[in-house]
């Protein structure tokens, strides 16, 4: 896995290391190299100009492969060309579950340590931050400056850093701690390649119009007066957390009306009940007082912000204390804990 950098250094971590069998030590990169291309191109020629060797080379790194695992590995057809015994395949199949089981962790660290040579080396990089919607959030990184904001769900952000294609996620979990929230916050937090900490808390509500004409308190609320409701996107927590009020009171999602709409920030939430278009949305009361609405409690939850574990925590720690500013300035906020 290669990651690409602008100006900095580029990384590129892979399957390496070495296999011992008796007294015999196989190059596991080499070796997997050689299988796959002969699985690929159905010949040792074919497998040696796509590795770049020659002929007689190839065949040697066949021979010497065969003599330290004792048994054949590749076996010559006439009409059929070369294939991999069982024995090839099986040796092919081990090493290629492995480098798929590394292929994640060995990303979150080529962005790790691109991160730390790109400082060393003076090439400052900008972290990418996958991250669940928050207004306070957003204003801390626009702060600091060095990070590229990739807004989504929070469990799409969550996946993105544990695939490696982020540098760091910011994500909630409604009221319910990232432990009991299965699968992947359960993963991310229960993995010591990670560093999770809690960000802020944040109160989140219903979104109603000033003064709440509807007098929408609850999810029955919404159901009885046939309030148009506008949600947040799947994946998000907010979502996730409206599906576990809607399940708690035994309502179908059928049952309210706009529970298709979607958007994808608090804001565009509070901008549509502002609008006139909807009569409610659960959101942060941060964007309910930006927009000028009425705000019903539902509860606190802590926002989160992970990150691998090898990544610098210097930028992060910025982010942090900038927050940590905001917070007593900003309604609805208040430090985790």
């Amino acid at each position: 896995m290669t990651i690409p950098a602008d100006d900095g250094p580029a990384v590129g971590l892979g399957l390496g290391g070495s296999l011992r069998i008796g007294q015999a030590r196989i190059a596991v990169a080499d070796t997997f190299a050689l299988l796959r291309a002969i699985a690929r191109t159905g010949s040792v020629q074919g497998a040696a100009t796509e590795i770049g060797l020659s002929y007689r080379a190839a065949w040697e790194r066949v021979r010497a492969l065969e003599a330290a695992v004792g048994w054949p590995l590749v076996r010559k057809t006439r009409g059929y060309g070369t294939t991999l015994t069982e024995t090839g395949a099986a040796l092919h199949d081990a090493l290629a579950s492995a480098a798929a089981g590394l292929a994640q962790p060995l990303a979150r660290e080529a962005r790790a340590m691109q991160a730390r040579l790109a400082a060393l080396l003076h090439h400052p990089r900008r972290l990418t931050v996958a991250a669940s919607h928050d207004p306070l959030l957003m204003e801390g990184l626009a702060q600091w400056g060095e990070a590229e904001i990739a807004v989504m769900g929070s469990r799409d952000a969550v996946v993105q850093l544990m695939d490696g294609r982020a540098d760091a996620a910011g994500f909630h979990c409604g009221a319910i701690a990232p432990e009991a929230a299965g699968p992947p916050f359960s993963d991310l937090v229960a993995d010591p390649a990670f560093r999770v900490r809690p960000l802020f808390a944040r109160e989140q509500g219903w979104l109603v119009a000033a003064g709440n004409p509807l007098g929408l308190e609850t999810p029955d609320d919404l159901r009885a007066k046939k309030a148009r409701f506008v949600n947040r996107q799947k994946g998000s927590g907010t979502r996730a957390w409206f599906d576990r009020l809607l399940a708690g009171t035994g309502i179908r999602p059928e049952e309210i009306a706009g529970y298709g709409l979607e958007e994808f920030t608090h804001q565009a939430v509070a901008a549509v009940i502002a609008s006139g278009a909807a009569d409610a949305g659960l959101g942060a009361r941060a964007a309910a007082e930006r927009f000028g609405l009425g705000f019903v409690p539902v509860g606190w939850e802590v926002y989160h912000l992970a990150a691998s574990a090898s990544l610098p925590g210097d930028g992060l720690d910025r982010v942090q204390a900038l927050l940590g500013e905001r917070i007593g300035d900003v309604p609805g906020y208040r430090l985790p804990g």
